[in-house]
């Protein structure tokens, strides 16, 4: 039988969605932007490439900063088309529809995965308000068009639709590189699938589909920047210093509280709700397999996202902790709709049941994780974690670097999204996102470090910024104490704020100016 289009649907489905997406919606435009720092950086790119300035960071600077060129490209296309420049609102629509979009896709591939409406519509309506979903669209991050391509693309190759596979899987490499995880499974089933039916023929013309979208963008960061590699991955691995489990306890963590069951439940419950988890989504790999062989990536890749990450042991940014979260949703919850059914092989009726008592358990402990009146930022309903004190406190401190800036002054800070965006000015970066030579100090002396991150003194006087912006802690024991910094800038000014347990915000200045 044909299969249906996304859009040619039964009228129960079809209310569904537009219930599930009016969710979605509501919960990421109600908020407000609260854009993170890492989405000024893209704000930048996007707006240095309409200015007639290029693909850049700094104009002349050919340095390839962010981790999602086709997210930059949209913003920058947008920017254009709408003539506005206020790039978080702008991203904060795109990133509203993005989220509904992979709602909607989420609830067909949970209806396909699981062949049962209501695990569909469960694993939907807790990711429409999800804190990992809606905390990142209001941030200005990509993190939800990035989603909605990897269901597009799990979802095409579980129906057996192995050309849209090919786009939605190119189109999500080109928005986060981190998305090869879920495609390298989906491709290795399809490889697998195609050799042994001997057709390697089509695979190779399938291939194609997805090099031929991704050719144009290699060829051009290639001759234009050297690599199609973000200077950004390489920069990370080694400015950070992490203990070597950090990322494992991290993850288990985060594996264990799904629906933020740290907000109600006791610490020393938490491993034994994590085995409950395992114990369903255990469940629910067995059942969707034997339905529809292709499932396999699927229920692996959630395992598969942890361990890359636990081994690798990179800093955990909150955004790297969303991609599988739709999936393990959705594992866990047909998982329980599995066992219900299984034990005394109890009915429909009783499993629905089952399933809706833990939906509003669920759902009643992820809304305990929002905030109706949030202490900073706009009054309005938020997730907890869509913090961005920190982004306030950079907002300040470039309007005061601002004030005091000549042209053609540079500005150096580890943080630099704010603070590049607001002023506009030459960034010199001490992590290397885009200053390759910061690079050259790390990995730095063990005993700078009071957090995961410092700034080796040399470092900044090699850069020789006219400006300086830090959190105290990044310099406490590098930066601070070294006798040629206290004789080469002065203190301008300090904002009060304990984050990361620093003492200030620091501004400093030239002392020969």
């Amino acid at each position: 039988m044909k299969e249906k289009s996304l859009w040619k649907i039964e009228r129960p489905d079809r209310w569904l969605l537009v219930g599930l997406a009016i969710v979605a919606l509501t919960a990421r435009l109600l908020p407000g932007p609260r854009t993170v720092d890492d989405a000024y950086i893209t704000f930048r790119y996007a707006r240095n490439l309409i200015t007639g300035h290029g693909f850049v960071y700094n104009p002349g600077e050919r340095i390839l900063g962010t981790t999602t060129p086709l997210y930059t490209l949209l913003m920058a296309g947008l920017a254009l088309l709408s003539g506005s420049r206020d790039f978080p609102t702008l991203a904060l629509g795109v990133n509203a529809v993005a989220g509904a979009t992979a709602v909607g896709l989420l609830y067909r591939l949970g209806k396909r995965f699981s062949g049962h409406r209501s695990v569909a519509v469960g694993g939907a309506l807790l990711w429409a308000i999800a804190p990992y979903s809606v905390t990142f669209a209001i941030g200005g991050m990509e993190t939800d068009l990035t989603i909605a391509l990897l269901l597009a693309a799990a979802d095409a190759h579980l129906a057996g639709h192995p050309r849209r596979m090919a786009v939605w899987c190119a189109l999500a490499l080109l928005a986060r590189p981190d998305t090869a995880i879920l495609l390298g499974l989906l491709w290795l089933d399809h490889g697998w699938e195609r050799l042994r039916q001997h057709r390697p023929t089509l695979l190779l013309k399938e291939g194609m589909i997805t090099a031929g979208i991704l050719a144009p963008w290699l060829i051009f960061s290639t001759y234009y920047f050297g690599s199609p590699l973000p200077h950004s991955i390489a920069a990370k691995s080694v400015t950070y210093r992490l203990p070597p489990t950090a990322d494992l306890i991290r993850l288990l963590q985060h594996y264990a509280t799904p629906f933020f069951e740290q907000k109600v439940l006791p610490p020393a419950m938490l491993l034994g709700v994590l085995g409950v988890y395992l114990t369903l989504w255990a469940f629910s790999g067995r059942d969707a397999i034997r339905r529809n062989r292709r499932a396999w990536p699927i229920v692996a890749y959630p395992c598969a996202y942890f361990a890359v990450f636990a081994i690798a042991n990179p800093l955990l940014f909150r955004w790297y902790l969303s991609p599988p979260m739709p999936f393990y949703f959705l594992l866990i919850i047909h998982g329980l709709w599995i066992t219900i059914l299984t034990i005394r092989q109890a009915g429909r009726r009783l499993a629905s049941v089952g399933l809706a008592a833990f939906l509003l358990i669920a759902v009643g402990s992820t809304l305990n994780a929002w905030e109706l009146h949030p202490d900073h930022g706009p009054d309005r309903p938020a997730p907890e974690m869509a913090w961005f004190q920190l982004e306030l406190l950079y907002s300040q401190a470039a309007d005061i670097v601002r004030t005091q800036a000549r042209p053609g002054d540079t500005l150096c800070a580890g943080d630099i999204g704010v603070l590049g965006y607001r002023t506009n000015m030459h960034i010199l970066d001490t992590v290397g996102l885009v200053t390759p030579a910061a690079t050259r100090h790390y990995p730095a002396d063990p005993a700078i470090y009071v957090i995961n991150y410092a700034i080796p003194a040399g470092l900044v006087l090699d850069l020789d910024p006219d400006y300086i912006v830090i959190l105290e802690i990044y310099g406490r024991r590098g930066l601070l104490p070294d006798a040629e910094f206290q004789a080469r800038y002065r203190l301008l000014a300090t904002l009060e704020t304990d984050i990361y347990g620093s003492r200030g915000m620091l501004i400093f200045g030239r002392a020969d100016r």
